[in-house]
């Protein structure tokens, strides 16, 4: 049996390539045809668009940002007692746009951009790393809502 670097293993390797190279075709063909300017953002690639796109569906269908970040998977819990208010992390919602809103985060702190200016300040503000990731995160879920519904609105207009 030819084992996994193996030169008879070249042809599949080959192949498979090919099919990814296709597939990332057709994806790449697919979200130029869905009109969205989701990928004008920073970190949001074809790949991360489509997750986006295809897990959300239709945007209309929450009645506020905070409902999509509830659904995202991103909006915190609150879990309060007496005098004490505290929030705590959401083990709910979509985890695929969880994941892409942690690619985009990534993304974002790796690169002089907005995201990683709200990133340092809740950093300088007390806020661990995943504390700050959770709250740009959060923030990211309103831009991603506002982008696709903006997008909505203008596929809506009559052309001309």
């Amino acid at each position: 049996m030819a084992g996994p670097a193996s030169p008879e293993s070249q042809p599949e390797v080959l192949r498979l390539d090919r099919r990814i190279a296709e597939a990332t075709a057709t994806l790449s063909a697919a979200v130029a045809a869905s009109g969205t300017t989701l990928t004008d953002l920073h970190g949001i690639g074809d790949v991360t668009a489509a997750k986006i796109l295809v897990r959300a569906e239709a945007v209309n269908r929450f009645r506020s940002q905070a409902a999509f970040a509830s659904y995202c998977g991103v909006a915190p819990i609150e879990v309060s007692s007496d005098d004490i208010q505290r929030h705590r992390l959401s083990r709910a919602g979509d985890r695929q746009l969880n994941d892409a809103l942690h690619v985009m985060a990534m993304a974002q702190i790796k690169r002089a951009t907005p995201g990683r200016n709200y990133y340092q300040h809740k950093q300088a503000a007390g806020k661990t790393h995943k504390e700050a990731m959770r709250c740009l995160k959060r923030r990211l879920s309103d831009v991603v809502y506002r982008t696709m519904i903006k997008d909505t609105e203008t596929s809506l207009l009559p052309a001309g």
